[in-house]
């Protein structure tokens, strides 16, 4: 056994530690650190080895070599003086030492690459090919057998320029240039194949070539994969973008007066069913939010909402949009569209306008409702799919049957349950509800900071019918207060956008004694407002008296049907 200590602790003393400890016929008894190196212990914190001072060497005793890693002239004097018969392996047997050593670990690690190497090359399923630079073929893989049906023995040795001189790897080494997507039948087989070649450059000198290719057929069954996925996804980005979920519950639906509360219980009733829903009312009454809410009180909530204006679409293109096209239906049909009905499947389709629709699209249509089946447009493929039905007009749909502009077989279909929602000059109950939602709405829209409106303006508002009803009522309230910047608004700030909106050509009016006009605008006033003392309170407000003088007319007027 020999008993060995090294002198020194930086690379070359690791490295000459790292040869030595694992050989069993050498014990290293310690290793001493000098002044001379810039390396610290750290280095062999993972070691359990003996780190001292060189001027503990001869305190050492029964040493058989040192070994001296440090080339400092001071250090080499002081071993010198007492080394006594102890072997000394100088610096130079020191770095020839560590020169093999060096080399060896290079060694291990080129073999530790190639074997990697061979690993990744043998188990991809392309085609491998390699040349030298005078173009004999130095190695194949496995799949370059299972693609071209030649033994890897047969190829190895043989000269590319002699068995496919047309081939990649061939023009890689003639041009010295990267060849992409080259297309040629390999030679010796009769595989076609499209191919990459890359020429092989070390210290700037041409060594080889390599060429990686695949089978003719496995790239063109890649491609339609390709072309197939990119298809769905077209579509399924095109659905994405179409798709829509419901905006709103029966709890946005603002207002107590009774009709709207009946429309409310009607629509509710009707959202715990699958059946087919006809929504009637003017524009502007909301039809579109009864519908939202429908879809969200029923059980395809979480499914897709898909809203189409029939009156907005032309003619001639609400068939495609309603039930898709095929690819090449007509000219620019490029590829297929998914429809709105296929685009609904599971959910709700919202029908807006239902009354501008045409008989022929009337009749696609009663067949969808009917059988829930449809084909695209220039297609042969029957979809089925499962949609609920809503359908929302603000026209009369018995007298388009009547006049031959609405299909009655179709009526019925949508008229399962029927919703009429009110317009808002029956309901001016909901006025101060509705407007102060629309108030905290604008607020936050327009950054304004309004708190209300004074009883004048309120009568404003209550002695004008709103025939464009919800609808014009926020556009009123929000052109007010975007021109205004008062908190409060009052009667000046409404009455010259409502009273441009009441202008009505004059007509010529039968003269009649004064007292009776009179009843004639208290008997309308009752009608609109009604005669509980709520309604007397607004009728005397309109009528610009108070209501102790409305009732003194009354009973002056004796109007047996007041109900006083």
């Amino acid at each position: 056994m020999q008993r060995v200590v090294i002198i020194g602790i930086g690379d070359d003393g690791a490295s000459v530690y790292s040869l030595l400890k694992n050989i069993e016929d050498v014990k290293i008894v310690c290793l001493f650190k000098t002044g001379a190196e810039k390396k610290t212990v750290d280095l062999w914190t993972n070691e359990n080895v003996k780190i001292l001072d060189i001027e503990k060497l001869p305190e050492i005793k029964n040493i058989d070599v040192i070994i001296n890693t440090v080339g400092s002239k001071e250090v080499n004097n002081f071993i010198k003086g007492i080394s006594g018969s102890v072997s000394v392996v100088e610096t130079s047997a020191v770095n020839i030492m560590l020169r093999l050593f060096r080399e060896k670990e290079e060694l291990l690690q080129i073999k530790r690459i190639q074997g990697e190497l061979s690993t990744i090359l043998n188990s991809v399923q392309e085609a491998v090919e390699v040349a030298d630079n005078n173009g004999v073929v130095k190695y194949v893989n496995p799949a370059f057998t299972r693609i071209t049906g030649i033994p890897g023995e047969q190829r190895i040795g043989k000269n590319v320029f002699d068995i496919s001189p047309d081939g990649a790897l061939a023009m890689a080494l003639k041009t010295g240039k990267n060849i992409f997507g080259h297309r040629v039948r390999v030679g010796g087989s009769n595989a076609e194949v499209v191919s990459n070649a890359s020429p092989i450059i070390v210290d700037g000198n041409l060594e080889g070539a390599v060429v990686v290719f695949q089978h003719f057929t496995d790239v063109m069954k890649l491609m339609d994969e390709l072309r197939h996925h990119t298809t769905m996804i077209e579509n399924l980005y095109d659905k994405l973008g179409q798709v829509t979920t419901c905006k709103y519950s029966f709890a946005d639906i603002l207002g107590n007066s009774p009709d709207l509360k009946k429309s409310i219980q009607v629509a509710e009733r009707a959202a715990r069913s699958n059946s087919t829903v006809l929504l009637l009312g003017e524009s502007g009454t909301g039809k579109e939010l009864f519908a939202h809410a429908i879809h969200y009180a029923s059980s395809r909530r979480e499914k897709p909402f898909i809203k189409v204006n029939c009156a907005a679409i032309p003619e001639n293109l609400l068939e495609s949009e309603f039930f898709g096209y095929a690819k090449g239906a007509f000219t620019g049909a490029t590829k297929s569209k998914i429809g709105k009905f296929e685009l609904a499947n599971g959910g709700t389709i919202f029908l807006d306008e239902i009354g501008d629709m045409n008989l022929i699209l009337q009749g696609k249509l009663l067949r969808v409702l009917q059988e829930m089946e449809f084909e695209r447009v220039g297609g042969n493929q029957t979809i089925r799919v499962d949609v609920r039905v809503i359908a929302a007009t603000n026209r009369n749909l018995p007298q388009l049957i009547r006049s031959g502009k609405f299909r009655e077989d179709l009526y019925y279909r949508l008229n399962v349950v029927e919703v009429t929602i009110p317009p808002l000059r029956v309901r001016k109950e909901d006025l101060p509800i509705l407007v102060n939602h629309l108030i905290i709405k604008l607020n936050r829209k327009l950054g304004k900071k309004v708190k209300g409106l004074t009883p004048d303006a309120e009568e404003v508002l209550y002695s004008y019918d709103w025939p464009g009803n919800v609808r014009e009522l926020e556009n009123v309230v929000e052109r007010v207060m975007v021109t205004v910047d008062e908190d409060v608004l009052s009667k000046k700030n409404f009455i010259q956008h409502v009273s441009q909106l009441k202008t009505t050509p004059e007509r010529d009016m039968e003269l009649i004694p004064i007292d009776r006009m009179e009843q004639i605008l208290i008997s309308k006033a009752l009608a609109k407002y009604g005669n509980t003392v709520e309604g007397k309170r607004r009728a005397a407000q309109a009528l610009n008296i108070s209501l102790a003088t409305l009732y003194n007319k009354i009973k002056r007027a004796k109007f047996e049907n007041s109900n006083v």
